[in-house]
């Protein structure tokens, strides 16, 4: 089977490589991928994805993902870790927060003896406060806001 993604590193960036693995300063995954990309460089003894996960002693789709990175990326983008684009909207508000904490404070309902996360959430929705919110979310919403019912 051909690779689709060959590692071919220049002279200065195995010598970068090489000083970066020696001098041993920089994070575990950084260090690790450095070693990746030297094992699999076509310059060097070129391998396939087994043998370098292998002499590395990380999964094999680690080392077609930083093959795959320094191709299309380049050498920084293979060797740090990716930052997050994915943004997810806020479930509570802080109109709705405010709600949820004087819900939390207030008297518990007939029959119960405290608030418990699944009724807040439960009562945050028959109020129509929030269209749908989880019991996790009032939770670190609860947490955030270091209120306490009593």
């Amino acid at each position: 089977m051909k690779k689709e993604y060959i590692v071919h590193l220049s002279e200065a960036q195995r010598w970068e490589l090489r000083r970066m693995i020696s001098i041993g300063k920089a994070s575990a995954r950084k260090l690790t991928h450095a070693r990746i990309l030297l094992a699999a460089d076509s310059g060097g003894p070129a391998r396939i994805d087994s043998a370098v996960a292998e002499q590395v002693g990380v999964g094999i789709a680690s080392v077609a993902r930083v093959r795959k990175r320094f191709c299309q990326e380049g050498l920084e983008a293979a060797l740090v870790r990716r930052k997050h684009s994915k943004v997810r909207a806020r479930r509570l508000d802080g109109e709705a927060e405010a709600h949820l904490i004087a819900l939390a404070c207030s008297d518990s309902p007939k029959g119960q003896q405290r608030w418990t996360l699944r009724l807040l959430a439960t009562r945050m929705v028959e109020l129509e406060y929030a269209d749908k919110v989880s019991h996790e979310c009032v939770r670190q919403t609860l947490k955030r806001g270091r209120s306490s019912p009593g």
